[in-house]
């Protein structure tokens, strides 16, 4: 193993340092691994909470800012944060107009959000809705889950909800958008090699010089098979066409193409490979009216890549191109 790290065991929390020496407009609640905006709360704005296990990065740290989350909560590596640690963040930026936990469907995070939305209902000062997203189409059940994934759609979530919480819309109207934006979104993701966790000092799965993960999870967890490495082309068939007709999307639709790298997979390649899911959206007659290239929610150092593809309208549209100020994603304003 490999890895600019100190001691394995504390990775997160040196991680954390780093983010807040880096990024002013941010703070850090070292205790309990929260990472939130300086100017948090704000009064009468719904605050948008997510987290997950560390990992996945810049998931969800790097999307922390004005237009987006309000703050993130850092779990262990590929583990969830715990109910104290997202019951603290909930807090921290509750500004009297609730808040809206966007939720990646893991059982672990799933229970332990749900667990702290109970936790802060019970002290009776803050409003919480939920809102879990599972867009992968690879597998119905996988190691970690019960039902589907949640994995690409969810940077265009909290973009997208973080977007009508800034407009000042209220806590109801903010999760219906998230739901809609989960309910239009489908991915699906390919490994060339697998991960290294750095308590494990080992790949968490072995894959031949000939050999591609085909629909693996964000965590390494197995996906619809293994299958023979192939070209690019074929790569973004066996990806683009499920989620095409898995939602199912229709001709003349417009989309936000999300071509996500995993972690080891450089950005020529990806770019490369938006070629190829472009070509294949224009044959369906399935138009992109906005994208995304780059590698924004990982596992560790998997070269691989996940395709995106989000269904929207006008007004999905216009809170796409909203102003977003985080370390990660930023234009506008």
């Amino acid at each position: 193993m490999k890895k600019l790290i100190n001691d394995p065991n504390s990775v997160v929390a040196e991680a954390l340092l780093g983010i807040e020496a880096a990024h002013p407009s941010l703070k850090v609640d070292h205790q309990h691994r929260v990472i939130y905006r300086a100017d948090a709360p704000r009064s009468g704005k719904v605050g948008i909470l997510s987290g997950g296990g560390s990992g996945h990065e810049p998931l969800h740290a790097g999307f922390v800012g004005p237009g987006m989350l309000d703050a993130a909560c850092a779990g262990e590596v590929f583990t969830s944060p715990v109910p104290d640690q997202i019951l603290a963040a909930t807090r921290l930026i509750d500004g009297g107009a609730g808040v809206l936990h966007v939720v990646k469907n893991y059982t672990g995070d799933v229970l332990n959000f749900e667990m702290a939305a109970e936790l802060a209902a019970a002290e009776g000062d803050t409003r919480v809705l939920s809102v879990v997203t599972d867009d992968d189409v690879a597998v119905q059940d996988s190691t970690w889950t019960a039902g589907r994934r949640g994995v690409g759609v969810t940077v265009l979530l909290e973009k997208i909800a973080g977007a009508a919480a800034e407009q000042g819309r209220p806590l109801e109207q903010v999760a219906e958008i998230a739901r809609r934006v989960n309910a239009n979104g489908r991915s699906m993701g390919l490994a060339l090699t697998s991960c290294t966790v750095p308590a494990a000092g080992k790949p968490t799965f072995e894959l031949g010089e000939d050999e591609m993960e085909l629909g693996v999870g964000i965590h390494g967890e197995p996906g619809r098979q293994r299958v023979p490495l192939a070209p690019a082309r074929e790569i973004a068939a066996m990806l683009v066409e499920p989620v095409l007709a898995d939602l199912p999307f229709s001709r003349g639709d417009q989309v936000i193409a999300f071509v996500n790298g995993l972690g080891g997979t450089p950005l020529i390649e990806l770019y490369l490979m938006f070629n190829e899911v472009n070509r294949i959206l224009a044959a369906h007659d399935v138009r992109v009216a906005r994208s995304l290239v780059g590698s924004y929610i990982t596992s560790l150092d998997m070269a691989g890549t996940s395709v995106t593809l989000l269904r929207v309208d006008d007004e999905l549209l216009s809170l796409w191109d909203a102003p977003v100020q985080t370390p990660l994603l930023s234009w506008g304003g």
